[in-house]
């Protein structure tokens, strides 16, 4: 069956072409290709900045090979005489950039060199898009075999598709449509679930037993052998579920019934479907006067709990009083089949009915029994027997004990340039009106200055930053109104702006600015307002900025770091897989029935991603085994791993929050490729009474490299997308707008089943890491003098050295120098080759584990309950006085200025110390090497040709300066820091 999918692509111009003829010019013209498919524009004759505005649409055969497609864009100048063609630059697309049409905007591509001996400059603007518009006819593509001459030395022209580097590499993303839900991979159902093969018994294992339990403890990997760090079965590598123990459930898939004797007088029946292993049950909604109703429910009890033979499923009917007997299926539990992905899903077959002597009745039940594993796709939307209590029948409690994927919604910053009102009418005549205005976004309000209209026209040029989550429910309401009194505001216009007609962008091209209408509201409702006619109107421009990334997280642990727009997207460099395994000594957080019980679930966030594990009832010591994926394009970011106590359960839920347990953060850039690591981590939680241990929490992690040239490639790049350099935002505007972002991506999750409540999203975003707190005051401030502790102990030495404590020492200090100050073309290579040796000797002693939460750092050991107190208090403070509570509130507004500052110079110099700690490994080996390198090179250079460069490079013109950060502070600020250990 062909796919009525299309790859849409708008050539739209060029600018700044080189020039191939005598007249400063060129001929420009574009050859787009994708997936053997081969389209050309028009040729702009002698036009250095072309414009074409042309429209092409490929097509595409098979969604399921999409992203691992390119579209290849080549720009050619037309020579008429020769009938052939110059080659002037190209731009080459992956298909993971693609996006619907509803997303896509304008970008300009640098043009890039095809061979070393291309001479290219210049940009091309495209739009791409898919859609799956059925009227859209496909282009008509040029023949196979028409080709003009190129003339390039050493090149030809490539009229192929390239190949993608990840073909080889699994890709575990859906990409969401608008039309149509996401395409389709075959191949995704069989790389998301275990390999059904022949495997050893498993055994649990219990994290080893550590003298300092504040400390991680490494672990076995769960189950298989580990061969340099990857688990092996057999003679193959294990399957993707492989992290976690297997465990086996009873799945039991509920579908319909038909013919359905008739209960009641009025012969009328209410059924519902009971399923029993034991003294588990399981039970179906009910439906009301239905003889063949569908429910489509999936029912799991666990293996390890069952202890039972035979599987009952019965059908009652609901009653006020007792609840009628209407028929059972049974069935021998030794007898079901096994059926683990990616086997295809067990069909459904029809039962009869059996009354309670196991003779045949009327009325058959559809149902399919097998027993999988974790890893079956039914497993998150199943209830189960392992989450819930042996007389727990509630469907309540079902809801919102289940595992769940989250994906958080995608994020715009709306920026609103206010430029002037004109022809302002206020109600009093007799004077010159103090306007603003003021512009709301759903609970986001914010206003312009306050500026006298002396014309009756007011001028603010300012803009206003507001963050949106798609898809786009509010509208803005920009209103301009009039101060007529302290306190006092009169609304002098009014104009509602649909959030979907507002222009998006990636870059930083100019927008155009409109004139709206000021509309003059009789009644405050917005939804109700009564319009008459009105003479003032506003000029404003409005955009939805995607060529940033909007940061809903503290900026020290962040998860992402990608733009909103998805054409700047660059394609994954890896993959990270988390099996949550189990947690051990957890702390009672609740009495049931007299005694001490926790209901625990875990919960991962990683980029847009949010995982949460089913919530196991009653167990202190809960088995998750629970595996999940993540796409990593950035190493420089962090996995976070939280584990709650989960309080909604009942049939009409609570209102209290979930209780925090503790969190595990974990740096990409600090594990190794490919290795898997199985580590025991403490959960640790401040309370107003100290640091408490709640337990401990057993998790592997492996990191799986798909491009180990594009990974090297990120250490270069800017952390953050190049709008953020060219244009960026003030630390109140951050601050601002971070707020913000939390509040909209708890609101999104919270409207989940099972909801992620507010308090779980703002506890994994730290939101409150910016507040002031003397314990962590004191912990930067002493990362801050631990960082220095070489410089400190370097002079100290040096100062013994001075005074001859040492006399041998300082003698071969003396011809140390005195060789140096001879040759001075050996000190630059002496002090690269000394942190070349120290970073080699160093190796031995690298971190073998990702770090953990770390009280000692934290200063949370031994803290003064009077800081404790302070660090829980409210804010604004509720301890004393209004007076005292306002100057108290100022100055814990400063200090936390204070802290982050000094936190923020903590962590450069612990990247400092990074470079040779092996803590990034791969950081450290690119920089152990550059070492050697440079060595060589300051060696076999004279140090004048060298510190001749150094200035007159430092001196460069502004013209020879880039905007965005260069290559060695790039590489600087991805290295790691101990800001992961902190509390």
């Amino acid at each position: 069956m062909m796919s009525n999918l299309k790859l849409g692509v708008e050539v739209v111009s060029a600018h700044n072409l080189l020039p191939k003829d005598e007249h400063g010019s060129s001929s420009a013209f574009v050859e787009l290709c994708f997936d053997g498919q081969r389209f050309r524009t028009t040729i702009k004759e002698k036009d250095p900045n072309p414009v074409w505005s042309e429209c092409f649409y490929f097509n595409i055969p098979d969604p399921s090979n999409l992203h691992y497609l390119t579209l290849d864009a080549h720009v050619y100048n037309n020579i008429r005489a020769t009938n052939s063609r110059y080659f002037l630059g190209k731009v080459c697309l992956t298909g993971n950039s693609f996006v619907p049409y509803s997303d896509a905007v304008v970008l300009h591509y640098p043009l890039e060199k095809r061979g070393i001996f291309s001479r290219v400059r210049g940009e091309l603007g495209l739009k791409v898009y898919i859609t799956d518009d059925a009227s859209i006819k496909s282009s008509t593509p040029l023949p196979a075999v028409e080709s003009l001459p190129t003339k390039d030395p050493g090149l030809t022209d490539a009229v192929a598709p390239m190949v993608d580097p990840m073909t080889n590499t699994v890709s575990h993303k859906r990409v969401e449509r608008h039309s149509f839900h996401h395409l389709p991979n075959p191949n995704h159902q069989q790389q998301q679930h275990q390999n059904h093969s022949s495997a050893p018994s498993i055994t649990h294992h219990v994290p080893k037993y550590v003298a300092d339990e504040m400390k991680a403890a490494e672990t076995q990997p769960p189950k298989g052998r580990v061969v340099g760090g990857r688990v092996i079965r057999g003679d193959k590598t294990a399957s993707t579920y492989d992290l976690v123990e297997r465990m086996y459930f009873l799945y039991v898939r509920v579908v319909k019934a038909r013919d359905l004797p008739a209960m009641d007088v009025t012969g009328s029946l209410d059924p519902f479907v009971e399923v029993r292993v034991g003294n588990y049950r399981g039970i179906t909604k009910h439906f009301e006067k239905k003889q063949n109703p569908e429910w489509n429910q999936v029912f799991a009890f666990s293996r390890e709990r069952m202890q039972a033979s035979v599987l009952e499923v019965v059908i009652k009917d609901k009653d006020l009083v007792k609840d009628d007997f209407v028929g059972v299926i049974r069935f021998d539990i030794n007898e079901v089949p096994l059926r683990v992905p990616p086997d295809s899903p067990l069909a459904s077959e029809w039962y009869r009915l059996e009354d309670k002597k196991g003779e045949k009745i009327k009325g058959e039940l559809m149902l399919a029994v097998w027993i999988g594993t974790q890893a079956d796709e039914t497993f998150p939307d199943a209830w189960h027997s392992d989450a819930a209590t042996p007389v727990d029948n509630t469907p309540a409690t079902s809801t919102v004990t289940r595992s769940k994927v989250y994906h958080a919604p995608r994020l715009w910053y709306v920026r609103v340039n206010v430029v002037e009102a004109q022809d302002l009418v206020p109600s009093e005549k007799t004077r010159f009106p103090e306007v603003y205005a003021k512009v709301q976004m759903g609970n986001q309000v914010l206003k312009t200055k306050t500026c006298q209209a002396r014309a009756f026209s007011a001028l603010w040029n300012e803009d206003l930053l507001f963050v949106a989550a798609e898809p786009f429910e509010d509208h803005l309401v920009l209103s301009v109104e009039d101060r007529v009194g302290p306190g006092k505001d009169e609304i002098i216009g009014r104009v509602i702006i649909p959030l979907s007609s507002v222009e998006k962008r990636a870059d930083d091209r100019i927008i155009h600015s409109r004139w709206f209408n000021l509309e003059k509201p009789v009644a405050v409702d917005v939804d109700q307002l009564k319009k008459d006619k009105f003479s003032s109107r506003i000029h404003l421009r409005a955009c939805l900025d995607g060529g940033y990334h909007v940061l809903d997280e503290s900026t020290h642990y962040s998860s992402d770091l990608c733009p909103t727009a998805k054409q700047l997207w660059r394609p994954p460099i890896g993959i990270l897989e988390l099996g949550i395994l189990n947690a051990v000594g957890l702390h009672p957080l609740k009495t049931r029935d007299g005694r001490g019980t926790s209901d625990t679930y875990c919960v991962a966030k990683y980029g847009h991603k949010w995982v949460r594990t089913r919530t196991l009832i009653d167990n202190p010591s809960p088995k998750y085994n629970e595996q999940y994926t993540w796409e990593v394009f950035d190493p420089a970011t962090v996995l976070t791993v939280g584990v709650f106590d989960n309080s909604q359960l009942g049939e009409k839920g609570s209102n209290e929050k979930d209780l925090k347990i503790g969190k595990v953060r974990i740096r990409i850039s600090t594990l190794e490729t490919g290795r898997v690591y199985t580590h025991s981590y403490p959960l640790l939680v401040l309370h107003p009474t100290g640091v408490k241990k709640m337990g401990e929490l057993h998790l592997a992690i492996r990191f799986t490299c798909i491009s180990f040239a594009n990974m090297l490639y990120q250490y270069s790049r800017p952390l953050l997308p190049k709008m953020h350099y060219i244009r960026p935002f003030n630390v109140m505007q951050l601050d601002m707008l971070r707020h913000q972002a939390v509040n909209i991506v708890a609101l999104r999750l919270g409207r989940a089943e099972p909801p992620l409540r507010k308090e779980v999203v703002e506890y994994m975003s730290d939101v409150d890491s910016h507040l002031w707190s003397m314990r962590r005051s004191k912990a930067n401030f002493l990362r801050l003098m631990t960082v220095f502790s070489g410089l400190f102990t370097a002079g100290k030495w040096f100062e013994d050295i001075c005074m001859w404590k040492n006399p041998i020492t300082t003698v071969l200090v003396h011809v140390l120098y005195l060789m140096l100050a001879c040759f001075p073309e050996l000190i630059l290579p002496t002090v690269f080759l000394y942190m070349f040796l120290i970073g080699i000797w160093n190796y031995r002693y690298r971190p073998r584990y990702p770090p953990h939460m770390n009280t000692k750092i934290s200063q949370a050991e031994a803290v003064h309950p009077d800081e404790l107190d302070e660090e829980f208090d409210t804010f604004p403070t509720s301890r004393s006085p209004e007076l005292v509570g306002m100057r108290y509130d100022r100055l814990r507004s400063v200090a936390g200025r204070i802290q982050t500052v000094i936190g923020d110079i903590a962590t450069q110099g612990e990247r400092f110390q990074a470079l040779l700690s092996w803590r990034d490994p791969r950081a450290t080996a690119i920089f152990v090497i550059f070492c050697l390198v440079a060595a060589l090179v300051l060696f076999v250079t004279p140090f004048q040709v060298i510190a001749a460069l150094a200035g007159f490079y430092m001196m460069r013109h502004p013209r020879f300066r880039y905007r965005t950060p260069s290559v060695p502070i790039n590489f600087f600020r991805r290295l790691p820091a101990r800001t992961d250990s902190m509390l």
